[in-house]
């Protein structure tokens, strides 16, 4: 029985328009992992999750879910897989609750049962009240929340959550982190693409990112912590700066009369402020411009 939720194996493909958009790639996910897959737009994501469900597929190589081979057993694959795709794929005019008894009917859910989970899910997303509504009725939040109802009514193992808080309000978006890890607490394994870096450090243990294809970091996000590379401060002074401070190994933009960006690979904080006191100049404040998670993405995926 494999330790995996998901096993990615020498995987290649090539479309029909001879673009390559994955190079020999090799993933493995955890079952019970809440794991963040990232990268820039047209890096490979969407190919990598469209195999996964069984939507495109395979040129070469071999991709398990929970073991087993996803050529060899689509049907029983597709059975323990959740997806919530970016794009909304909602009938606009039939009611929220007849959607969710057509899916459950496509699982062979007994409706007494059936009509449980959607009571339960419904009421778990805060759009219960919304269920004899279609679609076209709904704002973008509760569509997103009625997508993800979808993906759950047949209990995958694995959901998939491509974008799952694109537009959606900060309240909003909170509510769906803490409905997240606590379905992930539950044992669903959840593999996340986002392009809100904040939201994967949030809510992931480990990661892995792909640009042009290829993966080109896989670590926990423990490791993406210590990882030494470039910092880029916003550096507030209390008066005005007198022409452009200059400090050895960092590179300085002005941004206005008080206000200068710093970037350093070598430097911390306190060096930076100690070499701005000797030049006499007085620090109000001094931010990171950006998280480390963000600052590792900017780095490996900068062309």
């Amino acid at each position: 029985m494999s330790e995996n939720a998901i096993d990615i194996i020498n995987l290649d493909k090539i479309y029909k328009n001879r673009v390559q958009a994955l190079n020999c790639i090799n993933l493995s996910v955890k079952k019970g992992d809440l794991f963040a897959f990232l990268g820039p737009n047209g890096a490979g994501k969407s190919t990598v999750i469209g195999i996964i469900s069984s939507l495109v597929t395979i040129t070469s190589g071999r991709v398990c879910v929970f073991g087993d081979d996803i050529q060899q057993k689509p049907e029983l694959v597709k059975r323990n897989i959740g997806l919530v795709p970016q794009e909304y794929n909602l009938n606009q005019f039939i009611t929220v609750e007849e959607t969710m008894f057509n899916i459950a009917g496509y699982f062979g859910i007994e409706k007494r049962l059936a009509a449980e989970k959607i009571y339960k899910l419904l009421n778990q997303l805060g759009i219960w009240n919304k269920r004899k509504n279609t679609p076209r009725e709904l704002s973008g939040g509760m569509k997103r929340r009625m997508m993800i109802a979808k993906a759950l009514i047949h209990d995958p193992k694995l959901l998939i959550l491509d974008e799952p808080t694109a537009g959606v309000d900060t309240e909003l978006r909170l509510n769906m982190w803490d409905f997240f890890k606590e379905l992930n607490e539950q044992g669903v394994t959840i593999i996340l693409t986002t392009h809100y870096l904040e939201e994967a450090e949030r809510l992931c243990k480990n990661l892995a990112i792909i640009h042009k294809g290829n993966i080109v970091q896989k670590s926990t996000m423990d490791e993406i912590y210590r990882i030494k590379n470039q910092h880029t401060y916003i550096v507030k002074t209390t008066q005005p700066l007198n022409g452009m401070p200059v400090i050895d190994d960092c590179e300085i933009d002005k941004i206005d009369s008080y206000t200068c960006e710093i970037t350093t690979d070598t430097m911390s904080v306190t060096d930076i402020i100690e070499k701005l006191k000797y030049m006499k100049i007085d620090v109000g404040s001094i931010l990171n411009k950006r998280n480390k998670l963000e600052e590792v993405f900017i780095q490996l995926t900068d062309d």
